[in-house]
């Protein structure tokens, strides 16, 4: 499955499901659809990642955040870039993106990015360095 459009973009929950539903039905029915299998493990079980006993299958949801939360740790870190810079001018001038509202009329972009700002608070810590600046 392409996952392009996970990296700038929040599915909606349904399209997830949907998703999901599919890869579930072809794993226990391969490519007969009209016909019921049966089912030897929990999909749950299927994702955990193999060295737990799963398949690895990615949860989409979860995925679709973590892409996202990368471009967020993205405007944090790489401050110089292209993406960085427009959506600090547009969205947070007077911030930074751990700080940075929602603000009125905002892109879909950073809509998406923005849903990412309070996993990325919550799994991150600050240093001190030499006590002129603190480093996220």
């Amino acid at each position: 499955m392409p996952t392009y459009a996970m990296i700038i973009f929040l599915l909606p929950k349904d399209l997830y499901d949907e998703v999901e539903k599919l890869m579930n039905g072809f794993w226990w029915r391969g490519s007969k659809f009209d016909q019921k299998g049966l089912r030897w493990r929990k999909w749950e079980a299927l994702c955990k990642p193999k060295d737990a006993g799963g398949l690895g299958f990615r949860r989409l949801r979860e995925f679709n955040l973590a892409m996202l939360a990368k471009q967020g740790w993205r405007l944090i870190n790489e401050s110089g870039s292209l993406m960085s810079r427009v959506l600090h001018a547009r969205y947070y001038p007077n911030s930074t993106f751990l700080q940075a509202k929602l603000g009125s009329n905002p892109s879909f972009i950073w809509r998406s990015i923005f849903e990412t700002q309070e996993i990325i608070k919550n799994n991150t810590r600050k240093r001190v360095g030499n006590g002129i600046d603190v480093q996220v």
